[in-house]
């Protein structure tokens, strides 16, 4: 029996038709975008979805119509947070409120701790951008379609 987390994965990677180019970051930015809106709305779950490249910069920004404005500026501050920090916002979020160490984490400007921000790695591992999901009606909705987002990304030799 698959789970729901593996069905996410390969809804998004056959909705994600087109591959994208090794060279291309808006053409990449723009599968995960189509990739996360496919596997959010196979949750039944319109989006807003944000891509950021290694330097942070906002490659991308979308939002469904049916989704408050609020949640283009969460997606874009989750993926911003994401690549950041190197690593997914619901696993930072959960460390940053269970580690007094950690909890001031939430007073840096424009870091988002909630989950739906997940960073993805270039071929030689780098992190080389993030997306960020907002408004799939929860932190482990928007988790679970930004990974699926990392995911369906070809893997490069």
């Amino acid at each position: 029996m698959r789970s729901p987390f593996t069905a996410l994965l390969i809804t998004a990677a056959l909705a994600a038709n087109a591959e994208p180019a090794a060279d291309g970051p808006v053409t990449t930015a723009e599968h995960l975008a189509h990739a996360a809106r496919a596997a959010c709305r196979a949750l039944g779950r319109e989006v807003a979805v944000a891509v950021v490249d290694a330097s942070g910069q906002t490659l991308l920004m979308s939002r469904a119509a049916s989704v408050g404005p609020h949640n283009l500026e969460a997606a874009r501050r989750k993926a911003y947070t994401a690549l950041s920090t190197r690593q997914p916002t619901l696993a930072l979020g959960r460390q940053a409120r269970s580690q007094p160490d950690t909890a001031a984490l939430q007073y840096l400007p424009e870091l988002l701790l909630l989950g739906g921000g997940v960073p993805w790695r270039d071929a030689s591992g780098d992190v080389a951008g993030a997306v960020g999901v907002a408004g799939g009606g929860g932190p482990e909705n928007d988790d679970a379609c930004a990974r699926a987002a990392v995911e369906s990304l070809p893997r490069r030799p």
